[in-house]
């Protein structure tokens, strides 16, 4: 069973984050930047919240704002649900599911040391139940695993 600490010792290191303060058009531009769908919200070395596409979708686009005058901090997700890094990937799939959202910060220690995404979770879960199906091939015609 992979863990979310197995899973970021996959990704790139770092996480890239943004203040309360930004803009939502320098929160976009970061995220299009670096080819992200969502970035945790730092003030100071706290977590306070999550923006994601979105959150830009409903709360900028359908609610008439600008997004060079608004903040991160008036549009971003809050309180933001964590996961520690040694809970099953799996687990993460039913929160992430469960609770209707894309990406999930991955805290340890009360420091944020990741995030995870559902398709970084789908592809995880594949490539493990590649390897379990080729294990029980393997032991069906008594092959070498």
């Amino acid at each position: 069973m992979t863990t979310v600490r197995q899973l970021l010792q996959r990704k790139p290191p770092g996480v890239w984050t943004i203040g309360p303060e930004a803009t939502v058009y320098e929160a976009l531009a970061l995220m299009a930047k670096m080819n992200i769908g969502a970035v945790p919200v730092i003030e100071g070395d706290v977590l306070t919240g999550i923006f994601s596409e979105r959150d830009y979708a409903r709360k900028v686009i359908l609610m008439g704002r600008s997004s060079r005058e608004t903040t991160v901090g008036e549009l971003m997700s809050h309180p933001v649900v964590t996961v520690n890094p040694d809970i099953p990937i799996e687990g993460c799939m039913a929160l992430m599911t469960d609770r209707h959202f894309r990406h999930l910060p991955v805290v340890e220690e009360g420091r944020l040391i990741g995030i995870v995404s559902i398709g970084d979770i789908g592809k995880a879960i594949i490539a493990d139940q590649r390897i379990f199906i080729h294990d029980l091939e393997s032991y069906i015609t008594g092959a070498p695993a």
